[in-house]
């Protein structure tokens, strides 16, 4: 007969209800969605017909349900405010006569140094703007939130650009607002 193994390892993380988790998502993205310069965003499109407003609320929203219907234990505010900061780059980088360089490659360093001169942020917040195009930057994200949002990112990246209308109607409101 078998013995059972006991596997140490850290527990998941509580599972919380959709108002709780909705009540963190405003609680902590209220501060960052209502600043004139995230609202800027509204007017850059960052994928088919989306904002970068809107992709960025669409990947933090989905960063944080994500983590939540996983279990994965992590910093749920740094999550969200990384998350909504990680294409706040500023420019329309589909305008060719900008020197944007390599877009792909260039706009996280460009989108923390702007996030850095706005905001206090946090290690795991520098990491998910910093690493959030890898592969395509070659340094791996190093938290999980940073993994997390990697990953959706590319998910709601690829969604956004074969046009398949996948998020709820709150993204689109009023040009991607959660909160009007």
């Amino acid at each position: 007969m078998r013995k059972k193994t006991i596997h140490a390892g850290r527990a998941k993380a509580r599972h919380l209800s959709p108002d709780e988790l909705n009540s963190i998502f405003i609680r902590v993205a209220s501060p960052i969605l209502q600043t004139e310069k995230m609202d800027q965003t509204r007017n850059h499109i960052q994928h088919g017909r989306v904002s970068c407003y809107s992709h960025c609320v669409a990947v933090s929203y989905y960063s944080l349900k994500y983590a939540n219907r996983l279990g994965i234990r992590c910093n749920r505010e740094s999550l969200v405010r990384g998350a909504l900061l990680h294409d706040y780059f500023l420019y329309d980088w589909h305008e060719k006569h900008e020197p944007h360089g390599l877009h792909g490659f260039t706009h996280p360093g460009t989108a923390l140094a702007n996030a850095l001169s706005d905001y206090d942020l946090d290690r795991i917040e520098k990491n998910i703007i910093a690493r959030h195009m890898f592969p395509l930057t070659l340094v791996p994200p190093r938290y999980r939130e940073s993994l997390l949002v990697c990953m959706v990112d590319k998910v709601c990246s690829f969604a956004e650009v074969f046009g398949w209308d996948a998020y709820p109607s709150f993204v689109y409101a009023n040009g991607g607002a959660v909160l009007c």
